[in-house]
């Protein structure tokens, strides 16, 4: 029957992709990726995450490393000095510094997963990203190496951004608007690990200290900015408290650290005092 038909029976509003993705049913959308990740999370028995930001443009050592030296190959090929060249070399050096941060979050994240694999009772927590690239790929690939659940929420771009094979198959999420995609990343979180990254780690940072240091999520998050060499070039917290517009105080929110071994006891630490005791149980009731 063709579709100008009038008698044809249309399709029931719900089932119609064209009023779907139509600007009046943007509210459905949302609501949408507010009660399907919930209902999934719910299903795999997810109450406790913990959250890796960091940069997707970030490689593993041994590609990093493999470009180095085929920009160095390159620049010394060449029959004379080239500054594109010589700025490539740059640029590949500083992304075989940016790999350390790779290395170390797949370290983290692998002691992470099994030090929760290992805990009994209702409390696990699992690692989870945003599912892509760099950074997230190696949050994720620490969680496989040891064996356990790992959460990819994954932001659907102009360019698409692929998922990284080490997501949990039935913990692969896809969102469509920003701002719930971020409700995903904190609702759940027990506490944040921050690797060197750009302007999205940067907005995800600033919102989550935002939140804590408002105490709109009311319970108690950790967050552990990993990478002074970096984070101390291109962030100056202090000068925010000497201009008056943060306290002292609040900086602690923050935990500094270039240490893998450092950063896992801190958070080990900090998680069984808020989560794993009596009395961190009972504060947390209170609040």
């Amino acid at each position: 029957m063709d579709e100008s038909d009038p008698t044809k029976t249309p399709p029931l509003a719900y089932l119609s992709k064209e009023f779907l993705k139509s600007p009046d049913a943007r509210v459905i959308r949302i609501i949408a990726e507010y009660l399907e990740p919930a209902a999934r999370l719910r299903r795999h028995g997810v109450k406790d995450t913990i959250v890796f930001f960091g940069s997707a443009r970030s490689v593993a050592p041994e590609q990093a490393t493999a470009e180095l030296e085929r920009a160095r190959q390159a620049a010394a090929d060449a029959p004379a000095p080239n500054p594109e060249l010589e700025a490539a070399i740059v640029r590949a050096d500083y992304a075989v510094k940016l790999s350390r941060y790779y290395q170390d979050a797949v370290e983290l994240a692998k002691k992470l997963t099994d030090w929760s694999k290992g805990l009994t009772g209702n409390r696990h927590f699992i690692v989870c990203s945003g599912g892509s690239g760099g950074m997230m790929e190696a949050a994720n690939h620490g969680a496989s190496l040891a064996h356990g659940r790992t959460i990819g929420f994954n932001i659907q771009l102009p360019h698409e951004q692929a998922v990284n094979p080490y997501v949990s198959h039935d913990l692969v999420f896809n969102f469509h608007y920003f701002f719930m995609r971020k409700f995903w990343f904190v609702y759940p979180a027990k506490a944040l690990v921050i690797f060197p990254g750009g302007f999205g780690t940067m907005d995800e940072l600033f919102e989550v200290l935002t939140l804590i240091q408002t105490k709109m999520p009311r319970k108690v998050m950790p967050v552990v900015l990993y990478g002074s060499e970096f984070w101390d070039q291109v962030l100056n917290l202090d000068a925010l408290v000497r201009w008056g517009v943060v306290s002292g105080t609040e900086l602690n929110i923050i935990y500094k650290t270039d240490s893998v071994d450092d950063a896992f006891i801190y958070l080990k630490t900090r998680l069984e005092e808020l989560y794993l005791t009596p009395r961190g149980l009972e504060e947390m009731a209170l609040t």
